[in-house]
């Protein structure tokens, strides 16, 4: 098993080792996995075909701690009979919470805002004028959904309460984006970043999605328009972003996922129309439980022989 998890991981019959935050070297973890016959992972670890060999014999599964699964080699899993699970549903609601969180931070300026009220600028300068911290309104806007899975709908259910146009992109058709409450309408990647207000990036990182939004993608997008990603760092190349934003080529973006992570790119860091999270999508405490729960119940499952309830290979 590896790092703490949020509520009570009981497995009953089985010791459960714990790595430390800070041990998050391949070495480190090589090295802790030997024996297990469960490995318990977070979306940070690499669980490779030399991790898999680490454990030995006796592993049996990969569970795991997060929906994407963009660390984990299930070639190598399949070849040594190894099963991969995941936690889908439990991370939905909150990350959707949290892109809308990023949404409102860069349209309505709100980083910008509260540091001119914490460092004493506000009370130096007296009284805004109404031009002042002017943000973009959401209402009746349109929404572009980049992947159309439970989350990209959870997020367009979201944007209902401001009346919101939804566009979706997917590689087949979703009616349940199409009908009601949602009423969207599916629409290549290159058209949708041409029409949206908003852009919500919910694929997962495959060779394909790897910089899929690049200079070219960035730059059919309004100068008015907000690109919001809370999937996976690499969807987006980094720095074309900092260059899009630089030249306000885009009104702004919220990122909660980055390139190399922990690593962030240094022209981010001093840009005014960016909001960055540090990976916290899921982090509330309901759903961190609930995902706890689910990695319970699948490594169990695996240890009694039985097919896990969320297996991906």
């Amino acid at each position: 098993m590896t790092r703490a998890l949020p509520g009570s991981l009981a497995i009953p019959g089985a010791e459960i080792r714990v790595l430390g935050e800070k041990q998050s070297s391949a070495c480190a973890l090589n090295e802790f996995v030997a024996g297990a016959s469960i490995i318990v992972s977070m979306f940070s670890d690499k669980i490779d075909a030399a991790t898999l060999d680490a454990a030995g014999p006796d592993l049996k599964g990969v569970c795991n701690f997060a929906v994407g699964y963009n660390n984990i080699d299930l070639d190598a899993c399949r070849e040594r009979g190894v099963a991969v699970t995941n936690t889908p549903d439990a991370v939905t609601e909150g990350t959707a919470d949290l892109a809308w969180l990023l949404v409102l931070a860069v349209a309505r300026k709100l980083i910008a805002g509260d540091r001119f009220v914490r460092t004493g600028e506000w009370q130096e300068n007296g009284p805004l004028g109404m031009a002042d911290f002017m943000g973009r309104d959401l209402t009746g806007r349109t929404l572009l959904i980049v992947g159309a899975g439970r989350i990209g709908y959870a997020v367009a259910s979201r944007a209902k309460a401001w009346g919101m146009q939804i566009l979706y992109t997917a590689r087949s058709r979703h009616w349940n984006f199409e009908l009601a409450p949602i009423a969207g309408r599916r629409v290549e990647l290159d058209d949708g970043l041409a029409r949206a207000d908003v852009v919500s990036i919910h694929v997962p990182l495959t060779d394909q999605t790897h910089h899929l939004i690049d200079a070219r993608r960035l730059a059919l997008m309004k100068p008015t328009a907000i690109i919001v990603n809370t999937a996976r760092g690499p969807v987006i190349d980094e720095a074309a972003l900092v260059r899009a934003l630089e030249s306000n080529k885009i009104w702004g973006a919220g990122l909660d996922v980055f390139e190399r992570e922990p690593e962030i790119n240094p022209g981010l860091i001093d840009l005014d129309n960016v909001t960055m999270t540090p990976h916290i999508g899921s982090a509330e405490i309901r759903f961190r439980e609930a995902m706890t729960e689910m990695v319970a119940a699948n490594a169990m499952a695996i240890l009694a022989g039985e097919t896990p309830p969320n297996m991906i290979s």
